[in-house]
């Protein structure tokens, strides 16, 4: 017996460093969808990311969801976030940036002016974009049509999302004629085009700020701003955390 019991407490002691690592909890907005996951395949720790729209992430972490990292697609929820009292949405860091354009399906033929989007919607065809006071790239949108004068006209036929790739979908598949998405939406989908490319003049700034809410997730977030983690980023369509800057 008590050979026994010495063979078990080596057998645990030998187990012990076996035992998986806790992985490291991400909450990002969904136009990263697919960049992320190959940005944190390098890093040295199990990942988890969860996605959705950047106001649904932001509320689901200001009522306790247990994240390490929430990552937005717009500096105002983060700005909530912090007045919230969210420890480390305060000192967020923007780790990309993007550029917003208007796509179509596969082969359309591109727009020389957005005052032609009424036209190629035809009678019954909706505009996709994401839902405008939830959804960055919806607000962005937004923005861009009160721009150019167009948003009176088209509001009531829109097709508002949940996210930024749900409106990508409804044009990939045909069921939206047009839709306003990021630049890396539109480089990840191969059955749509962009047709137009929204001035960046005519909306705020697309920024993706990232929060370390625990000290493993603080590791995360310095991870995102590297050089190699920056080229991946730049691959999948985004612009560098500091371009323009």
């Amino acid at each position: 017996m008590i050979r026994f019991s010495a063979l078990l407490t080596v057998l645990c002691s030998l187990a012990l460093p076996l035992r998986a690592e806790a992985p490291v909890t991400v909450f990002a907005a969904a136009s990263l969808r697919g960049a992320l996951e190959e940005v944190t395949a390098d890093f040295p720790a199990p990942v988890v990311l969860s996605y959705g729209g950047s106001g649904t992430m932001a509320r689901q972490v200001a009522s306790g969801a247990p994240a390490d990292v929430v990552l937005l697609a717009n500096s105002d929820w983060m700005t909530w976030l912090a007045d919230k009292g969210v420890e480390g949405a305060e000192t967020a860091q923007i780790i990309a940036r993007n550029r917003l354009v208007l796509i179509a399906p596969a082969d359309s033929a591109p727009l020389a002016d957005p005052a032609e989007m009424p036209a190629r919607l035809g009678p019954e065809g909706r505009l996709a974009m994401g839902q405008r006071d939830a959804v960055p790239a919806g607000s962005y949108a937004r923005a861009w049509l009160t721009h150019a004068g167009l948003w009176q006209r088209l509001q009531s036929r829109l097709a508002e999302t949940d996210n930024v790739r749900a409106a990508l979908a409804l044009v990939a598949r045909g069921d939206a004629p047009l839709g306003v998405v990021y630049a890396s939406d539109a480089q990840a989908e191969p059955e749509v085009q962009t047709v137009y490319q929204v001035p960046a003049e005519a909306h705020a700034p697309i920024t993706y700020p990232a929060a370390a809410l625990t000290p493993e997730g603080k590791t995360l977030v310095d991870f995102l701003t590297t050089e190699a983690a920056q080229a991946i980023l730049v691959d999948h369509g985004f612009l560098r955390a500091d371009h323009g800057s």
